[in-house]
């Protein structure tokens, strides 16, 4: 199973930690994927969950490692014209990454091969028939 940190947390959110290169790298180093939010602004790569915040180079995104959930469609669209795995979605139950996983919200119905979204959170089904599990808490799923 793929053992992906949500915004680079491993035991628990630090929403002053999330999004930052230095978190991520962290959570790089641990082992494991990162899903990370990425925006585009003025041709301009940045992290952050509410607006965009540290900026980053496009080779930086570019880790195999990286589930770059894209805050604004520019993102979107740039990301996937340069093979970076990625994924954008609204309120959406599930959404289809570029690398063709499906990402299941918490408490929505999980199918193989899914990606499981903060379980913690709750989830409807299976875990075990997952391919990656995305987590605050992700050391408690090693």
């Amino acid at each position: 199973m793929i053992l992906i940190s949500h915004r680079g947390n491993l035991s628990g959110p630090r929403p002053d930690l999330e999004n930052t290169v230095e978190y991520i790298d962290l959570a790089l180093a641990a082992g494991y994927h990162v899903e990370i939010d990425v925006w585009l602004e003025d041709e301009r790569y940045f992290l952050g969950h509410d607006k965009p915040e540290t900026e980053v180079s496009l080779e930086y995104l570019k880790n195999e490692k990286f589930w770059c959930h894209c805050k604004n469609v520019d993102a979107l669209l740039a990301l996937l014209s340069v093979g970076v795995h990625c994924f954008f979605h609204n309120v959406d139950d599930v959404t289809l990454t570029s690398k063709n996983y499906i990402w299941t919200f918490p408490n929505k119905k999980l199918v193989n091969g899914a990606a499981c979204v903060l379980p913690e959170l709750g989830y409807n089904g299976d875990l075990s028939v997952c391919t990656a599990v995305c987590s605050d808490y992700i050391e408690d799923y090693r």
